[in-house]
């Protein structure tokens, strides 16, 4: 696809989540930890993770269990990866955003 001059494609880690290594190494190309990339409003939030002190690695197998608890959009080019909320984070890929004026 295509959107603004920029070829991207869409992965729906919905219907085909991600392990617990590959969200592990998404954040990592990020600079995020598991707490910086999750859902705290989710159902699943509140039953799997709301008061326990899980440690990094738990947490990534929860959110590998229950995708609906990763931040999204996640955009990556090349070997760099940002959590696109705001879009403006897409500046520290190298894309230019243009707004919907």
């Amino acid at each position: 696809m295509t959107k603004q001059g920029v070829e991207f494609e869409t992965i729906n880690y919905l219907e085909h989540p991600l392990s617990a290594d590959e969200l592990k190494d998404l954040l990592r190309r990020a600079g995020l930890k598991p707490h910086e990339a999750i859902r705290t409003k989710e159902p699943a939030y509140q039953k799997f993770v709301a008061g326990k002190n899980l440690s990094d690695a738990e947490l990534l197998k929860v959110m590998a269990a229950h995708p609906e608890l990763l931040q999204r959009p996640i955009v990556v080019r090349d070997k760099k990866a940002v959590l696109a909320r705001p879009v403006e984070n897409l500046a520290n890929l190298g894309i230019q955003h243009r707004s919907q004026d």
